[in-house]
């Protein structure tokens, strides 16, 4: 979609007729080439183009006139099958006052777009629409025309034909003026700002006589046919207690002319000393506080809207002319430059141009750190919740492993019992009836002799071996003498049995030590000295105790082949586990340093004193 955007002159006017005659002539000389062409074969049915045509009062550069047009070509949604191409005209009718040149404006427009296929008309402001209604007898006969950009009482309340639809303002000065006498009650002055041009003076015609009831309560001065210097510098004086109502400023009395939203208003807003109203939403935002303003916004939706079902084939006579209801709006900066409270706006007012607060600036901030809180925290919490529940299996893991310990002493306990108590007696009195056998057989019987003494060594052996046997099992001499004695007793029977020389020192050990803590050292150097016999080679070791704060510490070192700590996981036997699970189950901390060729260390370090039993 295009907008082309015309402007009408009287040098327009004066090539309009050549320009006509040679697009006619352009169109006829291809006419001919084609048929030529084609001979009589029927052309390809294609859809053809639909052209929308918005004329303007004023140019672009106006507020309304900038906004309608906006509103109208981004709103209009293409109909299928039917592309359509927009056009544009200002055709400056404020500054016609004598009206002469409508019949030589209306000549031009239909020589200028006579071979165009105009699809709709859009009139936007009251002059055009008086125009349009005027000359539609003699202007694009057929096509339908969309009012908008005006109030029904600005455009002189036109009697309009079936081809015309479209919408009306609904303007009412008299609401604005109780809006603003509402949020200033002490005002005593009113003073209504308005131009010269034809559209200024039909504004304040209307506004006046909407205002006459105001006159018994309110002085009201009607600030018009000004010079704008003039004007400004009045409103830099106005007494206390005043308020300024801009209706519009397109001409000032010295002919000069003003883009009337973006350029007069904001002048007059800025020299006043008084809050400022006005009636159109195009004036919010160039310095009004507000009032019951013409929703031009809207209208131009409903305009695209209304020329979108004219395009998709809809009948103008079925779209009736609706009047659209004012809006009171209001600007919330003006709002708060005149400390003026939002309780005082009347009821369902719109407030535009709010500074968000703190709090929405940064809403999305606090929420998403609240988020990443609660998500923390909740993170938090399962972790410690697993935490916990680690703790709690690893305990319950060695409160187990420490009934099995105790259980494992137990049974021990009770086979060493028996083999000593029961094994051992009935071995002892079975050596001894031999003996005597061998001593009550006679020498001469030399054979039987001598197998009666080897029976007798062997007996005798098999109750030193059950013997051992029930001392590893559970070492009497550790409940009778105590940890150090032992310790070093056992260290004593592993290097004579095992042909190991195991240096054996202790430093600091109290005479009594924890039963569990005693026994869980012997162990560890049980378990030690046998895994050292069986693996490392070494034929010397060292074993020691020290104390260390409140903890016994207890090594069993060699100097054998070692081994590579990686792999001790995979290959751990039953007896490091054992000495770790002891180690853990009393609380204490076991290790194991070992490197290939370098020898191998055990310590462990055990509490002195146990808070509980097992």
């Amino acid at each position: 979609m295009n907008l082309k955007n015309h402007r009408f002159s009287s040098k327009a006017k004066h090539f309009a007729g050549k320009v006509l005659w040679l697009q006619r002539f352009s169109q006829l000389s291809f006419l001919l080439a084609f048929a030529l062409v084609s001979g009589v074969s029927a052309p390809a049915q294609v859809p053809l183009k639909q052209d929308v045509l918005i004329l303007n009062e004023v140019g672009l550069s106006h507020a309304l006139t900038d906004l309608m047009t906006q509103q109208i070509v981004t709103g209009v949604q293409e109909t299928p099958g039917h592309p359509f191409e927009f056009y544009s005209e200002t055709l400056d009718l404020l500054y016609f006052p004598d009206r002469s040149p409508l019949p030589e404006l209306r000549d031009w427009l239909v020589n200028k777009y006579a071979g165009h296929k105009i699809a709709v008309v859009v009139a936007v402001g009251p002059e055009t629409i008086k125009f349009l209604a005027n000359y539609a007898n003699t202007m694009f006969p057929g096509v339908p025309i969309v009012i908008c950009g005006s109030a029904a009482d600005q455009a002189g309340n036109p009697n309009l034909d079936s081809r015309f639809t479209g919408t009306w303002q609904k303007r009412e000065p008299g609401k604005t003026l109780e809006a603003a006498l509402r949020l200033f009650p002490n005002t005593r002055n009113v003073f209504v700002v308005g131009g010269t041009s034809i559209y200024d003076r039909v504004v304040m015609a209307a506004t006046k006589e909407s205002l006459i009831s105001f006159q018994t309560t309110e002085s009201i001065s009607y600030l018009t046919d000004m010079e704008m210097g003039k004007l400004l510098e009045q409103l830099k004086h106005l007494p206390e207690n005043s308020i300024v109502f801009y209706t519009s400023f397109f001409q000032d009395s010295a002919g000069n002319k003003f883009l009337n939203a973006t350029k007069a208003l904001p002048l007059v807003a800025s020299a006043a000393n008084a809050p400022v109203f006005g009636m159109s939403d195009t004036y919010l935002g160039h310095g009004i506080v507000g009032g019951d303003l013409m929703n031009f916004r809207e209208q131009g939706k409903l305009t695209a809207r209304i020329v979108s079902e004219l395009l998709a084939g809809k009948k103008a006579a079925d779209i009736p002319v609706e009047n659209l209801p004012s809006m009171f709006m209001f600007d919330w900066n003006e709002l708060k430059r005149w400390r003026t409270p939002e309780s005082r706006l009347p009821y369902g007012s719109v407030v535009l141009f709010r500074e968000p607060s703190v709090w929405e600036r940064s809403k999305w901030i606090w929420i998403t750190t609240l988020l990443i809180i609660l998500t923390l925290s909740a993170l938090a919490a399962y972790l410690q919740y697993s935490h916990n529940q680690l703790k709690l299996a690893k305990a319950k893991e060695r409160h187990l492993s420490g009934k099995l310990i105790n259980a494992e002493e137990q049974e021990r306990r009770r086979i060493a019992s028996e083999l000593h108590d029961d094994f051992s007696q009935r071995l002892a009195l079975l050596s001894l009836g031999l003996e005597n056998v061998e001593e009550a057989t006679p020498s001469s019987l030399g054979q039987i002799h001598s197998q009666l003494h080897d029976l007798v060594k062997s007996t005798s052996e098999f109750s030193a071996d059950l013997h051992t046997l029930s001392h590893r099992l559970h070492s009497s001499t550790l409940e009778s003498l105590g940890l150090v004695p032992a310790v070093g007793a056992f260290c004593k029977e592993f290097s004579a049995n095992q042909g190991v020389c195991v240096a054996f020192t202790a430093d600091g050990i109290p005479r009594s030590v924890h039963p569990d803590t005693a026994l869980c050292v012997f162990r560890i150097v049980q378990e030690g000295l046998r895994n050292l016999k069986k693996h490392s080679g070494a034929k010397e070791a060292k074993v020691a105790l020290r104390m260390e704060h409140d903890r016994l510490k207890v090594f069993v070192c060699d100097e054998g082949r070692g081994f590579d700590l990686s792999g001790l996981r995979q290959n751990e036997g039953i007896g490091v586990r054992s000495m770790e699970e002891r180690t853990r189950a009393l609380g204490g901390d076991f290790e194991i340093r070992s490197k290939p060729g370098k020898g191998t260390t055990l310590r462990a370090w055990v509490p002195l004193r146990l808070t509980q039993d097992l």
